[in-house]
């Protein structure tokens, strides 16, 4: 009868035990990185990422809406009417049709027939003075009628008019702009360096470039010339033909 095997000496393994072939069996609590993913609450919950150093996203700041602005109150006929009068009785130019509508901050569409009422306003009541387009502007101008009172008045016994040497060189520059003082001389006749001078002192004429052949200064008239005569543009001043003799052309050939 032999002796029984001593448990104690490990002889070897126990057979009747099977043994996993990866190793004991690890749980979730022993292993790191499943405890990573255990604390990590997933896309779109809070404190996202921030297991794996992630910062979390700051919120976007909300648009403010934009303000706009309230309109300007429309004026009624009577109202705008009254505006515009006050206004062009203290310039000391001719004013814009813009530039009416932005001070009274009215749209132009309105501003432009409303001074052209006024004017025909003006002229069948039969006043004094008249409301006229002049240099791309409005201003009001005494009628041509009274001129002879009104100058009585300002003029108060001095004299401040042109020359004829003055107003026959303004005409040439008038009619014949751009044009230089050797071309205005010639067609006068006579030197115009100091005449041309005193055109430019008073603010009626103006040097506008340099003739290309030449180099000569070439003069036109101002926008003061045209709030003078009241014109809107040299385009509006009378033909010249009626003027000018029947032999024009054969004198022109002979100063040639």
């Amino acid at each position: 009868m032999s002796p029984a095997p001593d448990e104690s000496a490990g002889a070897g393994p126990d057979l009747g035990t099977e043994v996993p072939p990866e190793g004991p069996k690890r749980t979730k609590i022993g292993n790191p990185v499943d405890g990573a993913i255990a604390a990590d609450p997933g896309p779109g919950r809070p404190g996202e990422g921030e297991a794996a150093g992630v910062p979390e996203r700051a919120p976007r700041p909300r648009r403010r809406a934009a303000v706009v602005p309230e309109p300007a109150p429309q004026l009624d006929d009577a109202e705008l009417r009254g505006a515009l009068e006050a206004i062009l009785l203290v310039v000391d130019e001719p004013v814009s049709e813009l530039i009416l509508a932005q001070v009274l901050e009215q749209p132009v569409e309105r501003v432009g027939p409303m001074l052209d009422e006024i004017a025909a306003g003006y002229t069948a009541a039969g006043h004094g003075f008249d409301l006229r387009r002049a240099a791309g502007g409005w201003r009001l101008y005494t009628r041509p009628e009274y001129a002879t009172y009104v100058e009585r008045y300002v003029l108060d016994g001095q004299s401040v008019r042109l020359t004829q040497a003055a107003l026959e060189t303004l005409a040439v520059i008038a009619y014949k702009q751009p044009v230089t003082r050797s071309r205005i001389s010639a067609i006068r006749g006579v030197n115009c360096d100091g005449v041309i001078r005193t055109l430019v002192s008073r603010g009626l004429v103006e040097e506008c470039g340099t003739e290309p052949d030449s180099g000569a200064f070439l003069y036109r008239t101002t926008t003061m010339f045209l709030e003078k005569l009241g014109l809107n543009s040299v385009a509006d001043l009378p033909p010249l033909a009626p003027f000018l003799p029947d032999d024009v052309e054969e004198l022109a050939d002979a100063t040639r």
